[in-house]
């Protein structure tokens, strides 16, 4: 069991069908600390790809390929059934799907219909997800619902993306505290910086190696996912700074604050309704 931390547990992960994504890291993550995972995302022949590579380190029945768009509520009903009565349940989900912006040099060389897409894969994606999983975690009384936003810095810089993850931040924050006293958490993890992922294109100058690496998301999305978790409601994890070499409160100290930067906003006896 030591070395199985997440046996019995199944978690469904979007955006999971990248060759070099954070997706795919994490549903190998899982699959190694002995969770049966569901993948789920649009690309169905790299999803298959990652879907085996996750056999080959959880088994033969560990993972399960879902195609669907995380912003149609019909795919995401399908998804939550489908990974219930392909994996025996679901306990965990990680709400990493997203889409990318373009540099502009302002928002009125934005086309209204990039807008729209990206805010709804983005910002609608993990609401419709988060709530077609939500009935069957609270009935159960534990669940993890994990939402991967972004820095603020790229929040506050980049158009569309920045406005969607400031969005699903603020949402995982909201949520977190409904949830309180569930069983269910919802909690932020984000790399911490630029990573090396698909999101990067062949024409971006930078040195991919210089960059974060997206295997830094596999050690905080397994603790995360586990038991030892329990209690850990409304953070923002950032994975580049999670050290499993530091004991678990020093850790979070050095890893984890609150999600959406609370301490920004108003003292709470100053806020209105």
């Amino acid at each position: 069991m030591a070395d199985k931390p997440l046996d019995g547990k199944v978690a469904l992960i979007t955006g999971a069908g990248s060759s070099m994504g954070m997706g795919r890291e994490m549903a190998l993550a899982l699959a190694e600390a002995g969770a049966r995972v569901a993948l789920m995302d649009i690309n169905a022949e790299q999803l298959e790809r990652n879907v085996n590579d996750a056999r080959e380190v959880g088994g033969d029945g560990s993972a399960l390929p879902i195609v669907g768009s995380v912003h149609s509520w019909d795919d995401a009903q399908r998804a939550v059934s489908e990974t219930i009565s392909g994996l025996g349940g679901l306990h965990v989900l990680v709400n990493n799907a997203g889409i990318p912006s373009r540099r502009l040099a302002g928002f009125w060389e934005l086309p209204p219909e990039e807008w729209v897409q990206t805010i709804s894969v983005n910002a609608s994606g993990p609401f419709i997800m988060a709530r077609a999983a939500i009935g069957h975690l609270r009935e159960q009384g534990w669940g993890r619902i994990v939402g991967v936003t972004t820095s603020l810095d790229t929040m506050i810089r980049n158009l569309p993306y920045g406005p969607s993850k400031s969005a699903h931040e603020s949402f995982v924050a909201i949520i977190a505290k409904q949830l309180e006293g569930s069983g269910v958490t919802a909690n932020v993890l984000i790399p911490g910086g630029a990573t090396n992922t698909n999101f990067i294109s062949n024409v971006d100058v930078r040195d991919r190696d210089a960059l974060i690496q997206p295997v830094v998301m596999r050690a905080p999305i397994a603790w995360l996912a586990s038991d030892e978790a329990d209690g850990i409601n409304g953070r923002r994890i950032i994975a580049s700074k999670w050290d499993e070499n530091l004991p678990i409160e020093q850790r979070l100290e050095v890893a984890a604050a609150p999600a959406a930067w609370p301490q920004l906003g108003r003292p709470p006896e100053e806020q209105g309704p």
